[in-house]
């Protein structure tokens, strides 16, 4: 009977041994160490993250990548905001802007004609303002247009018919207009006006012809037909500063 239950403890107790050892191992203590059941999982995750992240898009929303990013999105808002007034309101925009340029023109030609001990002419300045505000800015948006609708192509052809018809037509009238004005608000006579014209308008049209046809030649073949007053103004800056400078010449005899 005793030996019945010793042959059976000792198969008891090797199949409890058996049984711990699947579950668990012993460290150097005898202290039980838990198999990590995750770590399978773990790495399929891992590479299910990496693949994403290889997929995702994390560019800068700007349009731009390098160190100036901040001041090329400030530049653009600027010139999307200026492009926004020419669509809503294209006149009162490119007028603006003449009478800046011929401000800024003026202000310039006084400080390069005259001394550092003589003030500035601001009633001069203003009648360049009012020059570009009321008359060139809108002469300009319709001028523009027109030649646009009669030329539409911007080949090489159209654009030297453009600009001969702006050598030939636009720059004679508008010259004659800005000296006819400008003297008339001076308080010059009708003869006075017309002894002006005769002495300054025809070398003003010569240095004209040789500054212009360069500047109607990118204006016309390179810019968009609603950016050509804004290009033609930034053109029209220098020359404004001979123009402003010729104006403020002294009355010419009527003899």
């Amino acid at each position: 009977m005793s030996a019945f239950f010793l042959k059976n403890g000792t198969k008891a107790h090797l199949h409890i041994n058996a049984l711990w050892k699947r579950q668990s191992i012993s460290n150097s203590f005898g202290a039980p160490i838990t198999r990590p059941h995750f770590q399978q999982p773990k790495a399929s995750y891992s590479r299910f993250t990496q693949r994403k992240l290889k997929d995702m898009d994390f560019s800068l929303p700007f349009g731009t990548t390098n160190s100036k990013g901040f001041s090329s999105v400030s530049n653009n808002g600027v010139v999307d905001w200026y492009l926004g007034l020419i669509k809503t309101r294209p006149i009162l925009t490119k007028s603006i802007t003449s009478a800046f340029i011929y401000t800024s023109a003026d202000l310039s030609s006084q400080t390069i004609a005259g001394s550092s001990s003589e003030p500035y002419d601001f009633v001069r300045t203003l009648r360049m303002a009012g020059y570009g505000m009321i008359l060139l800015g809108p002469s300009l948006h319709y001028w523009f247009n027109f030649v646009s609708r009669l030329f539409p192509k911007r080949d090489l052809i159209p654009t030297f018919k453009k600009m001969f018809m702006g050598q030939a037509i636009f720059g004679p009238i508008m010259t004659a207009v800005f000296f006819s004005v400008n003297a008339g608000l001076q308080g010059e006579s009708g003869s006075e006006i017309f002894a002006r014209l005769k002495r300054d308008l025809i070398p003003t049209m010569i240095n004209g012809v040789m500054y212009w046809p360069v500047c109607d030649f990118i204006t016309f073949r390179f810019v968009p037909v609603h950016l050509q007053p804004l290009v033609s103004n930034s053109f029209a800056y220098i020359w404004t500063v001979y123009m402003t400078y010729m104006a403020s010449l002294e009355k010419a005899g009527t003899q």
